[in-house]
C-alpha cells in the first residue's frame, strides 16, 4: 500500500458485475477529477485464446482440470508486480486482452490475445484494477497486500452463472455447452482462488435475487434489478456512517451490525454514497504527501 500511489482493486467473476462497478467508479473519478490508469485483469492471463485451448484439452487427457481463475493460467507474480511498482513509483506495465473482432481490429489481430506490454500513463493519481484476481494471495504471491481499497463483486453463484451463460453466448459467440463445461471446469479453481478473495475485501456487493434462480442453467434471461437486493457487507472500517445510508437510501435496511441491505434498483446510488468519499479520502492524503515533498 501506497498513501502516495493509492491501488483500488475491484475482484469478481466473469459475470459477477464488475463491469457495472467500474461504471460507477468512472463516475466517481470524473466528479472529483482523478485520472486513475486502469488496468484489466485479462492483461495477466498466461495464454491467449487457442492456446487455451490447447492447455484444456491436454489437461483433460490427464484427468485434471485448468481454469482461468487458477494460478496455471494467471501470472499472478506479474500482477504483483504491477501493483508493487505502482504503489512504489507510481508505474507499472500492462497489456489489453481483446475480447471481440471489434477490441482486436485496430490491432490487426485475433480475438483471444494479447497486445504487446507497454508503461502505464504518466501522473496518474491512483490505479484502477477490475478483474479476477485483485485480492488473491498464494504461497508464491501476495496481489492483497499492496491494495488500498478492495472491492468483491459477488453475486449468489446460481445469479453469477446466469450472467455468465447469458453474457458468453450472446455476446461472445460461445454455445451454452461450452460456457456450462467451462463452470464444471472451474469449480475447484473457484473455490481456492476466488471465495477467499472475499474474507480479505473492505467492501462486498453481493446481489441477490427474489426470483427463482434454482436451476441456473436452463434460465432464459437474467432477474433485474428490481427483482433484487443487494447485500453490502462492511470489513474492519471505522466510521461507516450507517444512519446516512440508511436515510439516502429508499428501502434499505441493517441485516447485521456490519451489513446494509439495499434495494437492486438503488445499486448504484448506494455506491456512489459508499465509495466516493473513501476514493476522495484516498485523493486527499495523496495531495497531502505531494504537497509534504514540494512536488
Amino acid at each position: 500500500m501506497s498513501a502516495k500511489h493509492p491501488i483500488i482493486a475491484v475482484t469478481g467473476s466473469s459475470g459477477a458485475g464488475t463491469t457495472t462497478t467500474t461504471t460507477a467508479f468512472n463516475h466517481i473519478f470524473r466528479q472529483l477529477g482523478i485520472n486513475a490508469a486502469i488496468v484489466e485483469g485479462d492483461s495477466f492471463h498466461h495464454f491467449t485464446r487457442p492456446e487455451m485451448a490447447v492447455m484444456i484439452r491436454k489437461e483433460k487427457t490427464e484427468n485434471r482440470n485448468i481454469s482461468y481463475f487458477g494460478p496455471e493460467a494467471n501470472d499472478f507474480n506479474r500482477l504483483e508486480q504491477c501493483f508493487s511498482d505502482y504503489s512504489n513509483t507510481g508505474q507499472g506495465e500492462t497489456r489489453a486482452y481483446l475480447h471481440t473482432f471489434d477490441e482486436a481490429v485496430p490491432f490487426n489481430q485475433m480475438p483471444g490475445t494479447f497486445t504487446q506490454w507497454h508503461p502505464l500513463p504518466e501522473n496518474t493519481d491512483m490505479l484502477y484494477y477490475e478483474g479476477l484476481h485483485g485480492g488473491v494471495v498464494t504461497d508464491d504471491c501476495d496481489v492483497a497486500q499492496h491494495v488500498d481499497l478492495l472491492i468483491g463483486m459477488v453475486p449468489i453463484v446460481n445469479l453469477e452463472w446466469i450472467q455468465k451463460i447469458i453474457r458468453d453466448t450472446s455476446e461472445r459467440g460461445h454455445s451454452r455447452e461450452k460456457v456450462m463445461d467451462s463452470i464444471v471446469r472451474s469449480m475447484d479453481d473457484y473455490i481456492n482462488h476466488m471465495t477467499p478473495q472475499f474474507s480479505r475485501t473492505h467492501i462486498n456487493f453481493q446481489r441477490v435475487p427474489t426470483v427463482d434462480t434454482s436451476n441456473p442453467f436452463s434460465a432464459k434471461s437474467i432477474p433485474t434489478s428490481d427483482e433484487s437486493f443487494v447485500v453490502i457487507r462492511f470489513r474492519g472500517m471505522k466510521n461507516v456512517d450507517f444512519p446516512y445510508y440508511l436515510k439516502m437510501i429508499q428501502g434499505s435496511f441493517m441485516s447485521r451490525m456490519h451489513t446494509l441491505v439495499v434495494p437492486g434498483g438503488k445499486m448504484s446510488l448506494a455506491m456512489e454514497l459508499i465509495l466516493t468519499p473513501l476514493v476522495k479520502d484516498l485523493m486527499d492524503k495523496r495531495l497531502e504527501l505531494i504537497s509534504e515533498d514540494g512536488e
